[in-house]
């Protein structure tokens, strides 16, 4: 089966609900648990099950997306054949529940017809679980299937299986039949295609609103949904970074939450999850909070829940409380002192 598969990632959903996140970045390239971006989970399975070939469909705002991504180096796709593909698609109107638009294949189609493999699988970049194609594909040839979609609890993920010479035909069919994207085609009943359904059993979550990322999160910080969603066999890889390990002094007190490298804590964190290259200061206390990479935050603060974007500043004696329903967010380089909070 080794080669078989194109792997597709429709990287331009928005959501309304992520505005104060998304300001800076594409949905895909959102930081979480402590150092991946969303895009990480569904480019690792796509790794972690013999796609060798990938390509993302970005939109807009995706300048931190290819940053991150770079040649594909830390997925084993910088090669010489095949690897990672980057095809920007024009338009800026903002959509949020179409997956794998055929107006937007189009515009490469080159890509699909040049490809050497015999199926596809088309992926959003906004669901974090940890999948493998390998036995998707092995029932799609067995029970002769025209698309399989992936399904959690019976719901879609917005992940579709299809062979190849069938997506080119219905990217350029599409102004005959009217269908705009994969969903299209697998809602209509009366589309003469034999569509089934793969259960994929396991830790799912679909980030579409802060409340939703923030709660997210939280979970993760648990351990047995943790080692739910990072296996050993099937790895998620990210961009390396080559940061010094944290430093804590005698004073500092960390529990039940996800420290990343480079950090240096000076206070209390309780139940979070810091970035790399984050520092908290004496006497501050951090609880049930999202703090992004190279914030600083000053002495004698507290926050609870609160998300911090990267870059932020907090200075001493800032108070940030918020609800567990509705945290607190501090935009990406945003400086908060004592003063603005009183």
């Amino acid at each position: 089966m080794k080669n078989t598969l194109l792997g597709v990632i429709d990287a331009t959903s928005y959501y309304d609900s992520l505005g104060d996140l998304l300001l800076h970045r594409s949905l895909a390239a959102l930081p979480i648990a402590g150092r991946y971006r969303l895009v990480d989970f569904v480019l690792s399975n796509m790794v972690n099950s013999d796609i060798g070939s990938v390509a993302i469909f970005p939109k807009y705002q995706y300048r931190s997306l290819m940053d991150h991504l770079g040649s594909g180096k830390n997925w084993d796709l910088n090669r010489k054949r095949d690897g990672l593909f980057f095809f920007p698609v024009p338009g800026l109107e903002r959509n949020d529940e179409t997956i794998g638009s055929f107006n937007h294949f189009a515009h490469h189609i080159d890509y699909f017809t040049r490809s050497t493999q015999e199926y596809a699988l088309i992926s959003n970049c906004y669901t974090v679980c940890n999948i493998s194609y390998r036995p998707v594909l092995e029932r799609h040839a067995q029970i002769g299937c025209d698309i399989t979609e992936i399904r959690h609890g019976g719901s879609s993920l917005h992940m579709y299986l299809v062979k190849k010479s069938l997506l080119v035909d219905l990217i350029k069919s599409r102004h005959q039949t009217g269908y705009t994207c994969m969903n299209d085609v697998v809602e209509d009943m009366e589309s003469g295609l034999k569509v089934c359904g793969y259960e994929h059993q396991g830790f799912v979550e679909r980030i579409d609103s802060i409340d939703k990322y923030f709660e997210t999160s939280m979970n993760l910080l648990e351990l047995d949904q943790w080692r739910e969603l990072f296996k050993k066999d099937l790895p998620i890889y990210t961009k390396v970074k080559d940061e010094p390990p944290t430093r804590y002094t005698s004073e500092a007190g960390v529990k039940h939450s996800i420290i990343a490298n480079g950090c240096f804590i000076k206070g209390h964190v309780d139940h979070s999850m810091i970035f790399r290259a984050v520092k908290v200061g004496e006497g501050t206390t951090i609880k049930n909070s999202i703090i992004m990479q190279k914030s600083q935050i000053g002495c004698d603060c507290v926050l609870e829940n609160v998300i911090l974007d990267k870059d932020v500043k907090i200075e001493d004696g800032v108070r940030l409380v918020g609800d567990p329903e509705q945290p607190i967010v501090v935009r990406k380089g945003m400086v908060q002192g004592a003063l603005m909070n009183s």
